[in-house]
């Protein structure tokens, strides 16, 4: 298989043989946090992808010791510093990416691709790096895995499709409960609660196996029940999509959000103002 590099942050294999190709996040060092090389590289590795000739399914997962620790702490630095998010990161409400911005994109395109996604979560998938694995259509999970809907801790919500994607996936109350908390949640609770497909010692041997397997299914009508899919869950996603981008607008550099990065990154207890009725 041929590998391709994008933004020297993403590797995609493509086996043309049998139509399956692998995404890999490669920032080992920084347990593929998602910094703005890290944005450039899934979403120039989605594109490329959705053009692939006879691709019939995909494996996204991350080298070295986690999936994807969530956003970069250079764009927490940013915010605690009243930068904002960082670069690309700031103007949340514009659509750039047909229902979605820049951020969501990186998740949503998984959804949106043709093929099924199969994501292979170890190590830690946090933040944006859960809602990058949400975006798969099915995600298999180390036991010893830790996952977090994290942004409560920076005073933030989940603005990468996480909202969109969540909905379907978790009863109400659950998701309002680890959306609020941003605990962490171990593989077997993860797919107990429906935010993992399956636990397997090896996740990444799992997916690849149920990528091949999935490949050698008729692809016009694979393709058809993802459409299907999709289309029974999707009513409202471009709504739910630009309420995520306004809600997190808003708070980007508002004086709590603030608040909470300060004190996150200070291990220190904050201090809140009174919220507005």
């Amino acid at each position: 298989m041929a590998e391709q590099r994008f933004a020297d942050r993403v590797a995609v294999n493509h086996d043309a043989a049998h139509g399956v190709a692998e995404v890999r996040l490669c920032r080992a060092d920084k347990m593929n946090a998602l910094d703005t090389a890290m944005f450039d590289g899934l979403l120039l590795a989605g594109k490329h992808l959705s053009r692939l000739p006879d691709l019939r399914a995909v494996v996204l997962h991350g080298e070295g010791r986690a999936f994807c620790a969530g956003l970069d702490m250079g764009s927490l630095d940013a915010m605690a510093q009243g930068q904002g998010a960082g670069e690309g990161l700031t103007d949340l409400v514009s659509r750039t990416h047909g229902a979605a911005n820049r951020a969501q994109q990186v998740a949503w395109q998984w959804h949106t691709l043709a093929v099924p996604v199969v994501a292979a979560v170890h190590g830690v998938a946090f933040g944006g790096g859960l809602q990058l694995a949400l975006g798969a259509d099915i995600r298999y999970t180390a036991p010893d895995a830790r996952l977090s809907v994290l942004e409560m801790q920076w005073g933030l919500v989940p603005d990468m499709a996480g909202m969109a994607l969540l909905r379907n996936l978790l009863r109400d109350d659950v998701a309002r409960e680890l959306i609020y908390s941003a605990r962490v949640l171990g593989g077997d609770e993860a797919c107990r609660l429906g935010l993992a497909t399956a636990v397997h010692d090896d996740p990444l041997a799992r997916a690849r196996e149920f990528a091949h397997a999935v490949a050698r299914r008729n692809p016009d009508a694979v393709r058809a029940a993802k459409r299907l899919l999709n289309q029974s869950r999707d009513e409202g996603a471009e709504v739910m999509l630009l309420a995520e981008s306004l809600e997190q607008q808003a708070l980007i550099g508002s004086p709590n959000q603030l608040e909470a990065i300060r004190a996150g990154m200070g291990k220190r207890q904050p201090v809140f103002q009174p919220a507005p009725n």
